[in-house]
């Protein structure tokens, strides 16, 4: 084996590398939003979790992708630890299809059935069809499909090269040697959970080995070690991922990580038990990559056999080595290991602004009250909900321009950018509700009281707003374009209503019944008012974009009023009903 072979080698290994994460993350966009409730619903029982898991990472083609996705889940508080543990073992199992696809390239004979079923006959197909889907078309699901395949030409293309580089090694005795030391089975166990560590796939390293099988030279006293160490190393990928999460995230890279310790080491035992008192000749004979595939899915099989039904143990150890703080954690509403999967990740920015809406609308209604109401406590809660409205604003806007930086589909492009847009609008409207509560402290502490009919007027006034308000979130939560029609017209009720009310005052203030320094308070609240039904109008005219795959605000707002004969009826309904008495 030469210099080019070598270079041959690692060019083959980076492809094989390059062509797995390629396929895997591809096949993750293509599952898109269903993988949460695919893990989510089909997690009751212990069977159905470990039947979930192994689907999804026969799907996915990556254990270690199931498990961080499952440990960011946790993070999140989208699934709970006892439903994390059946899935991780599930994604254990699962993983093992990755060896049983790369075993076809061990296949001979002169059959064209047989000959068709080897990789160097049908991946020069799926990597033309792959190309043709990515380039030429337009839609984001065939680009994903497109990818996937070239993803896969591009693994086999990289085991083949691998294997054809290394076939000079059968006849160097130096090689064969060094698998001769790996049939120790401390050392074969080290061996393959430190090559594991480095690449963090499991699947790879499963699929090197069967690459160096072909040389004839790798014994299966060699390989079983290996393997076993194979599923020790793929762990660090989770634990790395739980560095910073919340307790519940660490106990389920913990659970991954018992699982496969407990399963190697009481393996390893029974193996070496076995070695040492029956010597089966099949240790010393040549892996196959069927073989190998075999070893690595029995494996797999039988540490669930042991441990699935002790999942609840697993669990309660988990929580031993991780556990309760002194202080609760603060929860983690935005995670990043979300991203790689990008529809999750939006959906838990769109949780999180329904919550920052929710904060923002119960502020303002909160500070509507303190005309009537006041109180230090309830002053207290609206500036709170404000502060938390701040931070979210800056958290989900961080958030949403990382998950912009992902490879998106155009509608959840559109939602990533309607939610960066209404994050500001809702924050306003928290602003809004502490500049209406320091207009009522200005009220108090001045000792100035507004006037009957001005007090009327705020009534009127504040239950119009409190209606759009109302109808604006139950059509952002719901996205429901049936209800923002309902905003623009109320909205315009109430910029006449200010309009209306700005000249009750004067007119007032010129027959000596009020004062202009409540007047310019007066100002202030009608102003702030106002303003919260403009941030409603611009919310619920993203609403509409979005359903319309159309981001110009201003031209979604005009069509709902220009020519608009439901427009002008609504418009006369809210007219009528939040009229002011002469």
């Amino acid at each position: 084996m030469d210099i080019f072979n070598v270079l041959s080698m690692i060019g083959g290994l980076c492809l094989f590398l390059f062509g797995m994460n390629l396929m895997g993350q591809a096949l993750q966009r293509r599952a898109g939003g269903k993988m949460h409730s695919v893990l989510t619903k089909m997690t009751t029982n212990k069977l159905a979790g470990f039947l979930t898991g192994c689907g999804v990472t026969a799907v996915i083609q990556s254990s270690s992708a199931t498990t961080v996705m499952v440990v960011g889940f946790v993070n999140s508080g989208l699934m709970v630890l006892k439903q994390a543990v059946n899935v991780i073992m599930g994604a254990n199992v699962g993983t093992t299809i990755t060896g049983w696809i790369l075993s076809l390239g061990g296949i001979s004979g002169d059959s064209m059935w047989v000959r068709l079923l080897k990789p160097t006959s049908f991946t020069p197909i799926l990597a033309l069809v792959g190309i043709i889907l990515y380039m030429f078309t337009k839609t984001h699901t065939k680009k994903d499909t497109g990818m996937i395949l070239l993803g896969f030409a591009t693994l086999m293309f990289g085991m083949e090269t691998m294997t054809s580089s290394v076939s000079g090694l059968a006849n160097v005795p130096e090689f064969q040697q060094f698998f001769i030391m790996f049939k120790n089975p401390i050392l074969g166990l080290l061996a393959g959970a430190l090559l594991t560590a480095v690449i963090q796939s499991s699947s790879a390293s499963v699929g090197i080995l069967q690459a160096l099988a072909m040389t004839g030279q790798v014994s299966y006293g060699a390989a079983i070690p290996i393997v076993l160490g194979d599923a020790i190393g793929t762990c660090v990928t989770a634990m790395l991922s739980s560095v910073g999460a919340k307790k519940e995230a660490k106990r389920a890279a913990v659970v991954h990580l018992l699982f496969n310790i407990i399963g190697a080491t009481f393996w390893l035992g029974i193996y070496s038990i076995i070695r040492a008192v029956f010597m089966p000749a099949i240790l010393d004979s040549s892996a196959t990559l069927v073989g190998i595939a075999v070893v690595n899915t029995a494996f797999k099989v039988l540490s669930t056999m042991l441990l699935l039904p002790m999942s609840s143990l697993l669990e309660k150890l988990a929580i031993k080595i991780v556990p309760d703080a002194k202080y609760e954690e603060k929860t983690v509403k935005l995670d990043d290991r979300l991203l790689a999967t990008p529809q999750l990740a939006l959906g838990q920015a769109r949780s999180v602004t329904i919550e920052m809406a929710e904060k923002a609308v119960f502020a303002l209604k909160n500070a509507i009250g303190t005309f009537t109401g006041y109180s230090k406590e309830k002053a207290e809660q609206i500036r709170n909900d404000e502060s938390i409205c701040d931070e979210l604003e800056d958290a989900l806007g961080t958030y949403l321009i990382k998950l912009s930086a992902e490879q998106l589909g155009q509608k959840e492009s559109e939602e990533a950018t309607a939610l960066l847009k209404v994050i500001g609008d809702f924050e306003r409207i928290s602003d809004h509700a502490v500049n209406v509560l320091e207009s009522a402290e200005e009220l108090r502490d001045k000792n100035l009281t507004l006037t009957e009919d001005a007090l009327k007027e705020y009534d009127v006034i504040s239950n119009a707003v409190k209606e759009v308000l109302d109808v604006t979130i139950k059509a952002f939560k719901n996205e429901d374009t049936s209800a923002t029609v309902t905003v623009e017209p109320l909205e315009q009720v109430i910029d006449d209503l200010k309009e209306k009310l700005r000249t009750n005052h004067i007119l007032r203030m010129q027959e000596g019944k009020c004062t202009a320094q409540v007047g310019f308070v007066w100002s202030d609240i009608l102003t702030n008012l106002e303003r919260v039904s403009d941030h409603c109008s611009n919310i619920a005219g993203c609403v509409i974009d979005t359903a319309e795959h159309n981001l110009n605000v201003h031209k979604s707002l005009r069509a709902t009023r220009h020519g608009n004969e439901e427009y002008d009826d609504l418009f006369h309904k809210y007219s009528e009903k939040y009229s002011i008495c002469e």
